[in-house]
């Protein structure tokens, strides 16, 4: 696992074997930032990053700058994981163990980013829960995006908020704004090389 770009670019990062995870692609990640790139200046961006696992993305916005970072994760490990790294780089990441729909329920805030990478083997219905929550206890900015990564199995396209989505090999991103047009499907495509 690396960072990409920013301040820490090339630096390798070594979680421990037996987290239950499954990080998000090199390939996958860069493609997701480069969009990103297109929409935001990262520098002060605030973050919610939900099953954050072993940080992977946040690592990732905070090399670029962003803070605060929100990481929430049910499993000790990668929690621990998160606090450990943060630490050594000086990544402004608060590192919260808790189950992520418990924490949506009751957390308050206003972020400017939301990524959600919840196990792809969850039921349908509770990744339509993780968007609706968020939307629902308004902890999206008013300007802000929000990502669920699943897999091509998972459709989430039919939610109110919907924007758009983008295919990378086995995985989707599905991005939410305020107030979008959920008829724009034209940047609905598959950018996979298999």
């Amino acid at each position: 696992m690396r960072i990409i770009s920013g301040k820490y670019k090339g630096r390798r990062l070594s979680p421990p074997k037996n987290l239950p995870v499954r990080p998000t692609t090199d390939m996958s990640k860069e493609a997701l930032f480069n969009i990103l790139n297109n929409h935001f200046n990262f520098t002060e961006l605030s973050v919610l990053d939900l099953f954050a696992g072993t940080g992977n993305i946040s690592f990732e916005f905070a090399s670029r700058g962003s803070e605060p970072i929100v990481s929430v994760d049910a499993d000790f490990g990668c929690v621990s994981f998160i606090k450990k790294t943060a630490a050594e780089f000086d990544f402004t990441i608060t590192a919260i163990k808790s189950d992520v729909f418990k924490f949506l329920e009751k957390t308050k805030g206003d972020f400017d980013i939301v990524f959600a990478d919840p196990p792809y083997g969850i039921e349908q219905k509770d990744f339509e829960k993780v968007v609706q929550l968020v939307f629902e206890r308004e902890l999206l900015s008013e300007d802000g995006m929000m990502i669920v990564e699943h897999s091509k199995h998972t459709k989430l396209e039919h939610l109110s908020n919907f924007s758009f989505q983008k295919n990378y090999g086995g995985s989707t991103f599905s991005f939410f704004e305020w107030e979008s047009d959920s008829g724009n499907n034209e940047d609905n495509e598959d950018d996979s090389e298999e």
